[in-house]
């Protein structure tokens, strides 16, 4: 069975652009895949986080997994700094990288353009996430277009390790969903929606409420000639919502256009706003079981203990394939 490892930041709560095209789909691998589910938490702090508050977005994180339907039995849930090896790692990947290969890294120039109080971990980030990945064997990453310049240092840095040292690290294989991998924000269509957009208005929240979905929804961008038709060029704010409704509804885009042909888009969009609500209600309900119980942190501590005992593994290997520590390890 190949293996697959996935990390999100727990950097504020999870849009449904990040349900559509992540985690509905991580439900669906658990069933023929080997995975790890890691909310990577070291790689939240490369800028600066309020302690309580990255604390409350660590749990919260955790029971989304778990309402979404990652299930403990299938799957491995943990948190990335509560495995040691992974920081160990992620600096054995930092001897092995290249300043100029980071420095080119679009994220990075993205984010440190124009300060000069830059953090060094916002340059270094890249091999603690290849060691995140390479410690498990990992055979597949599932991606957004976003990530796919880290993914491929990744795979650089890996064949590098392999080539210098001794070949114990698997490639992996970078894979981007067809579907509803690029939710758009719904005020700026050109735009991925984001959580960490500071306009509300711009995603929906996996937490909000039908109220909010359905004002949210509403006022999401369109057009001026009334058609439902998808059209991204054209029409890409039209084409984003027919994405979330086919991915919430099961419906075809082309079944959608023929129901909406001549009804405008004041029902299209409240029939939209409905087709989230009935997606996003169970999860809601079972998130908040989740947070208040202990059910949840026992399931984290499970994880925490199997993602140690699997990384050890690797982090040992790599040790001694770079002559690190002593030879009776």
């Amino acid at each position: 069975m190949k293996t697959i490892f996935s990390g999100i930041q727990p950097s504020g709560t999870l849009t449904l652009g990040n349900y559509l095209g992540a985690m509905k789909n991580f439900v669906e691998m658990q069933e023929d895949y080997h995975c790890y589910f890691c909310i990577v938490d070291q790689h939240a702090i490369t800028v600066p986080q309020d302690r309580l508050q990255l604390r409350k977005n660590i749990k919260s994180l955790a029971a989304l997994y778990l309402a979404s339907g990652i299930s403990q039995e299938k799957s491995t849930l943990f948190i990335q700094s509560e495995v040691p090896a992974h920081a160990q790692l992620g600096w054995m990947m930092q001897c092995v990288s290249y300043i100029g290969e980071l420095e080119r890294m679009t994220q990075f120039k993205d984010k440190s353009g124009g300060s000069e109080a830059v953090s060094s971990a916002l340059l270094t980030y890249p091999p603690l996430m290849a060691a995140d990945i390479l410690l498990y064997g990992t055979d597949i990453v599932p991606v957004g277009e976003d990530q796919k310049q880290h993914l491929e240092l990744t795979r650089d840095l890996a064949h590098r390790f392999n080539t210098r040292y001794n070949d114990i690290f698997t490639i992996p294989e970078v894979r981007i969903p067809k579907v509803g991998a690029r939710i758009m924000s719904l005020n700026d269509p050109s735009k991925k929606m984001s959580k960490s957009n500071p306009k509300a208005k711009s995603y929906i929240s996996m937490l909000d409420d039908e109220s909010v979905i359905m004002k949210k929804m509403k006022s999401a961008v369109t057009d001026s000639d009334g058609e439902v038709r998808y059209d991204p060029d054209n029409k890409p704010g039209l084409a984003n919502l027919l994405t979330i409704y086919s991915l919430c509804s099961g419906e075809s885009i082309e079944t959608l256009e023929k129901k909406y042909a001549s009804s405008g888009y004041g029902p299209f969009k409240e029939d939209t706003a409905h087709a989230v609500i009935k997606v996003l209600k169970p999860i809601q309900d079972r998130y908040e079981e989740l947070m208040k119980s202990e059910e949840l942190d026992l399931i984290l501590d499970q994880g925490a203990l199997q993602a140690d005992r699997d990384a050890k593994k690797m982090l040992i290997k790599a040790e001694r394939a770079m002559g690190l520590g002593r030879s009776r390890r």
